[in-house]
């Protein structure tokens, strides 16, 4: 499918501020279908798992943002904090007495998803169930799975949503329930569309963070002794890990709506562009030594989140897991080490996320 890439940090950030690279995901649908190669198969757009808020531009986008951004203030993620720091102390009890566990299946995915479910009001059946439709869903060069996955949970979302209408309670799918339901302010596509985003990019990205960073430490055993030497690095490494190697890979589609030039190129009108957020974190011509992981980098204004309008509404909780995450495991543990050699580490095929399929450790305690 052609599209077109910005891969430079200036040329990235302004691209993903500018107001005529526009997202409408029925745009994108029939881009997608003019833009395949002959004997290509063009990917789909499922509009009721499509259409959140990620897919839309002002005034749409305002309004949705507004509806949960409540949610995601300051003194919410704040509060959360002792949840998410009791979660990840009982998955790390759970791996009590075992040489050998897998981060991301033991421990990155049930810490996030919980957080996410319990942060939605949403019961803990199916998430394994869930995980593989997200992950099928944001696959690359599967349509037909993309397509099986996205009416998956559409029916699942429509299920959740119809057992929280019989008992509402204190949570955000309660609030956006009657957002639709009693202020009209939602559509039942753009509710199913909410919670689908909500649940798989709230609970990704915090995964891939995780992964991606321990990962990161092992390539460089000299910056994890100084991360374990020196705890008050932890924000700092934190956010060179989103930096170095990020749980986004390419931002989400957009498309010209009038002829643009960046980096000295005209794309013309009604041309789908991807912004490469891990490309432009790298480039060395805003920050030093980009290949090399240092945990106290300072400044580190990567583009991990995006940037603009649509800078990621749930930054602040994923940066607080992460914390947490690297804080229990680096007091747990005395030594952590692959289990596999790293360069055998397989990564999802996705054009947008990020992440290992999966992370073995060989742990020691004493």
């Amino acid at each position: 499918m052609r599209v077109w890439l910005v891969t430079r940090y200036e040329d990235a950030r302004a691209a993903l501020a500018d107001s005529r690279l526009a997202k409408d995901g029925a745009v994108v649908g029939h881009l997608f279908q003019r833009n395949t190669v002959p004997g290509g198969s063009p990917r789909s757009v499922e509009p009721r798992t499509a259409g959140h808020m990620l897919n839309t531009d002002p005034p749409a986008h305002t309004r949705l943002r507004t509806l949960v951004s409540k949610a995601f203030t300051p003194v919410r993620i704040s509060g959360l904090r002792p949840r998410v720091e009791a979660l990840s102390a009982a998955f790390l009890d759970a791996l009590a007495g075992r040489e050998e566990v897998d981060l991301v299946d033991d421990y990155a995915f049930p810490l996030a998803i919980t957080v996410m479910c319990e942060l939605l009001g949403l019961p803990e059946g199916d998430r394994e169930q869930f995980r593989q439709w997200t992950q099928d869903y944001n696959s690359t060069g599967a349509p037909v799975a993309v397509t099986s996955a996205a009416r998956s949970i559409t029916a699942y979302v429509d299920g959740l949503i119809e057992e929280k209408r019989r008992m509402l309670g204190d949570d955000l799918l309660s609030a956006l329930i009657e957002a639709r339901d009693v202020d009209d302010r939602l559509s039942d596509a753009e509710l199913v569309a909410m919670v689908f985003l909500l649940l798989s990019a709230g609970h990704e990205t915090t995964v891939n963070l995780i992964a991606n960073g321990m990962r990161a430490l092992l390539h460089h055993p000299d910056q994890l002794a100084r991360l374990r030497s020196d705890p008050a690095l932890l924000p700092q490494a934190v956010e060179e890990f989103l930096r170095y190697d990020g749980p986004v890979n390419l931002a989400t589609y957009r498309f010209t709506t009038m002829p643009v030039t960046i980096g000295g190129v005209e794309i013309p009108e009604k041309e789908l562009v991807l912004v490469g957020v891990a490309s432009a974190n790298r480039d060395g011509d805003r920050f030093s030594a980009p290949d090399r992981l240092d945990v106290g980098r300072t400044p580190n204004h990567h583009l991990a989140f995006g940037a603009g309008a649509h800078y990621c509404l749930g930054a602040s909780l994923a940066r607080q897991e992460g914390e947490v995450a690297f804080r229990d495991w680096l007091r747990r543990y005395s030594r952590i080490e692959a289990a596999v050699p790293l360069e055998e580490i397989r990564y999802r095929q996705s054009l947008l996320m990020r992440g290992p399929e999966s992370l073995p450790l060989r742990v020691h305690t004493g």
